[in-house]
C-alpha cells in the first residue's frame, strides 16, 4: 500500500511539473494585434491550444458537429472532475494556468469549446441558445463517462453554467461563476436588438478596436503582452478569410445573452454555488441602447454581489477588489485563493 501511495504521489508531482513547464511559454508566443499577418480560418486550425485537442462529434438539430474539448484526466479519481466554460470573446485555451493548478492538485479538467466558438462547429443555421449549448455540453459529459462535474463558468460561460447546473443538478456537484455576465436581465433595461444590428456591428470589427474595448472594460485601461494574447484569435479572424460567417455566428450567440436569462432563477440552485467577482468589473451589455427613462447603471460588479444575495442568501460570494472581468488572468495567485475555497 505505501509503495502505491509513493507511486501516486510521483505520477502527481510529474504531471503537475510538466504542466506548470508548459506555463513558461506564452499559449501565443509571436503575433501582435498590430501584426497584419495574423490571420485564422473559422476553426483557428493553426492556432496553439496548451492541450491536447481532441473531437466529439455528434448531431444537434438535425446537424453533424464538432466539439472540439481538452481533457486532463483526473490524477486522483476520488478528486473527480471539473468542466472549464470559456466567454463569449474567448476560447477554452484561456483556461491553461487554471487547469494546470487544478490538474496538479489531482483533478481531472475539463475544457470544452462550445459550438460556435473555438475550434468547434461554426453552424449558421443553428438556434444558439444556452439550454442548446448545455445540452451539447452534457452530451460531451456522457460522451466522456463523466457522471457528475463541478462546473466554473466565466463571463458568458457563466450564463452556460448556471443554465446546465439548472438543467441537469444531478450533474453538477457544485457551481462556480467567475465574473459572469447575465447578472441582470438584461432586457428589463435595453431594447431589444435584431440579430442583424449585431451583425453590423460585427463587420465593422477592427483588431485595434477589438483591444480598445478589453483593455478599458477589463483591465481598467492596463495592458500587456498577457492581455494582448488573449486578443490574438479575434484578430486573426477578423483578419481571415470567414469573417463575413463568423460575423454571423457571434450575432446569433450575442442574442441569446440578451434572450436567455439565467439571473430569475438563481434561487432554484440545488448545489452549492460560489460567486467570484472582480469588483471593477463594469461589463454591461446593452449599456448603450437602455430604454428611454432607464437610469440603473448595469454592470456595477461592486453592487451586483449584494443583489445576487438578496436573491439567494446562500449563495458564497467572494469579491476581490481592484480586479477585473477576468480575475483568473489578472492576478492568478488571488484567483488562486479564491478558488481554493470551492472545494
Amino acid at each position: 500500500m505505501r509503495r502505491n501511495k509513493h507511486l501516486s504521489m510521483l505520477r502527481a508531482f510529474c504531471t503537475c511539473f510538466a504542466l506548470t513547464a508548459c506555463l513558461t511559454s506564452s499559449v501565443i508566443a509571436e503575433p501582435k494585434v498590430s501584426d497584419a499577418k495574423i490571420s485564422y480560418g473559422k476553426s483557428l486550425e493553426k492556432y496553439p491550444y496548451p492541450f491536447e485537442v481532441q473531437t466529439f462529434q455528434f448531431s444537434s438539430q438535425g446537424q453533424n458537429l464538432e466539439m472540439a474539448y481538452m481533457y486532463l484526466p483526473a490524477v486522483e479519481e476520488s478528486k473527480g472532475i471539473i468542466t472549464l466554460l470559456h466567454g463569449k470573446n474567448f476560447n477554452g485555451a484561456y483556461w491553461q494556468q487554471t487547469a494546470a493548478y487544478l490538474h496538479g492538485l489531482g483533478y481531472g479538467v475539463l475544457m470544452p469549446d462550445q459550438i460556435g466558438f473555438g475550434k468547434s462547429s461554426k453552424p449558421i443555421n443553428y438556434q444558439y441558445s444556452f439550454p442548446a449549448l448545455a445540452n451539447n455540453t452534457k452530451a460531451l459529459l456522457n460522451h466522456l463517462d463523466i457522471q457528475s462535474s463541478h462546473i466554473i463558468g466565466h463571463s458568458m460561460g457563466g450564463m452556460l453554467a448556471s443554465r446546465f447546473a439548472l438543467q441537469y443538478p444531478e450533474a453538477t456537484e457544485k457551481l462556480t461563476l467567475v465574473n459572469p455576465i447575465g447578472l441582470e436581465n438584461y432586457l428589463h433595461y435595453v431594447e431589444y436588438k435584431d440579430v442583424d444590428f449585431f451583425y453590423q456591428n460585427e463587420l465593422g470589427q477592427k483588431p485595434e478596436k477589438i483591444a480598445a474595448y478589453q483593455q478599458k472594460n477589463y483591465y481598467d485601461g492596463a495592458w500587456n503582452e498577457e492581455y494582448e494574447a488573449l486578443t490574438i484569435p479575434l484578430v486573426g479572424w477578423v483578419n481571415g478569410p470567414d469573417w463575413s460567417l463568423l460575423a454571423q455566428v457571434s450575432a446569433r450567440t450575442y442574442d441569446m445573452i440578451f434572450s436567455g436569462p439565467v439571473i430569475e432563477e438563481f434561487d432554484d440552485f440545488k448545489m452549492p454555488v460560489t460567486l467570484i467577482l472582480g469588483t471593477r468589473d463594469r461589463t454591461g451589455p446593452g449599456r448603450n441602447w437602455k430604454k428611454s427613462g432607464i437610469d440603473y447603471e448595469l454592470g456595477r460588479y461592486d453592487q451586483l454581489g449584494d443583489q445576487v444575495k438578496a436573491r439567494n442568501p446562500s449563495i458564497h460570494v467572494i469579491e476581490l477588489d481592484d480586479l477585473g472581468h477576468l480575475p483568473h488572468i489578472e492576478d492568478f495567485d488571488r484567483f488562486q485563493k479564491a478558488l481554493n475555497q470551492t472545494f
